[in-house]
């Protein structure tokens, strides 16, 4: 079965590419083939090949495999990092910024499944993790840190360590996207109902029960 997809995925003709930004459409088209065909069938060959494109044309982008996975991940996380930023800062920052910060993380993952697969999947290995996109993994990061620094000094939340603190809320809203991702929660209603419950129970873990009093 996996010979026969293998085969389909690197014979299936794509539109040729002429011009404009090579590297966009290569990223483009692996994040196609990671949606239909999983990273495992992920090829610079079979993206070429889709594209049209010359194996010269190819490495003059991307070394091998794993250089177009830490490129897809990178741009991953950028994205991550500006929906997470722009939650927190457009509802008003505090409790209703912070809840949603945690629906625009689960929003992103399912939007942008392949990305997330390449990013958090273990497909990367760490040779390919420069530094570019260390840094645009723990900026992304930080952006929940920040968030919960800020409620902290409003006296709001408990004054844990921020940053361990910030891998527990990202360990249940991660959680939450992988069911989703996968299908076990398909309908929206239990999608809601899930977020819902998480953050209200979240929330209860980390508030202070005394705001503003040391």
């Amino acid at each position: 079965m996996a010979r026969s997809t293998n085969s389909r995925v690197g014979k299936k003709p794509a539109k040729p590419y002429h011009h404009g930004d090579l590297r966009h459409a290569l990223l483009d088209e692996a994040l196609r083939t990671i949606q239909t065909h999983g990273v495992e069938h992920l090829t610079l060959r079979i993206v070429g090949e889709r594209l049209g494109v010359s194996r010269s044309a190819l490495y003059r982008h991307f070394a091998d495999k794993q250089s177009l996975l830490a490129a897809v991940g990178k741009e991953g996380f950028r994205t991550l990092r500006q929906a997470l930023a722009d939650a927190w800062n457009r509802n008003g920052r505090g409790r209703t910024g912070f809840q949603a910060m945690g629906k625009a993380y689960v929003q992103f993952a399912v939007a942008h499944a392949s990305h997330y697969r390449v990013m958090f999947g273990g497909f990367i290995e760490s040779a390919a993790k420069n530094d570019q996109f260390i840094a645009e993994a723990k900026a992304a990061f930080q952006v929940l840190v920040d968030a919960l620094v800020e409620q902290q000094n409003a006296g709001d939340i408990l004054q844990d360590d921020p940053v361990l603190m910030a891998r527990f809320v990202w360990a249940l809203f991660h959680g939450a996207a992988m069911l989703f991702i996968d299908g076990q929660l398909p309908e929206t209603a239990q999608q809601d109902a899930l977020m819902h419950y998480t953050f209200e129970r979240l929330y209860a873990s980390i508030r202070r029960r005394n705001p503003g009093v040391s």
